[in-house]
C-alpha cells in the first residue's frame, strides 16, 4: 500500500473518529485545565479558543465556532473535510498527495500572517 493512501486513511479515520466523538465532546471539556499562557501573561495565546471552536463546531454551530477562534474553526472544518475526503479517495485506491519538503516562501509567509492576525483578533474579542 502507498504511504499516499495510508495517510488518506489514517486522516480519513481521524476525522470518523472526531465525528463519532462529538457528542462526548462537551461532557470532557470541564476536565480540561485553562490556557496556562493566558492565566500568566493575561491576553490570550495563539491557540486559545480552539476547544471552544471544536465543541461549537461539534453542536452545528458554525457561526460560533469562528466568532471563537476563526482560525481554529476554519482549522477543524478544513481537517474534518480534508479527512473525509482522503478517506473516501483513499478507499477508492487513490492516494494522499504528497506535500512538498519545504513548502514556498509565500505560503510560509501566508500561515505565518494567519497566525498573528487570528491572535490580535483573539486578543481584540477577549477570547
Amino acid at each position: 500500500m502507498s504511504p499516499g493512501r495510508q495517510l488518506g486513511l489514517i486522516w480519513g479515520g481521524v476525522a470518523t473518529a472526531l465525528v463519532v466523538a462529538a457528542p462526548v465532546g462537551p461532557h470532557l471539556a470541564g476536565a480540561l485545565p485553562g490556557c496556562l499562557f493566558r492565566s500568566i501573561v493575561g491576553i490570550p495565546c495563539p491557540a486559545c479558543g480552539s476547544t471552544r471552536a471544536a465543541l461549537a463546531l461539534a453542536g452545528f454551530d458554525f457561526p460560533g465556532a469562528f466568532a471563537v477562534s476563526p482560525l481554529a474553526a476554519a482549522a477543524w472544518v478544513a481537517l474534518v473535510a480534508g479527512g473525509v475526503a482522503a478517506g473516501g479517495a483513499a478507499l477508492a485506491g487513490v492516494g494522499v498527495p504528497e506535500l512538498p519538503a519545504r513548502l514556498p516562501v509565500w505560503l510560509r509567509a501566508a500561515v505565518v500572517v494567519a497566525v498573528l492576525a487570528n491572535w490580535a483578533y483573539l486578543i481584540w474579542s477577549g477570547a
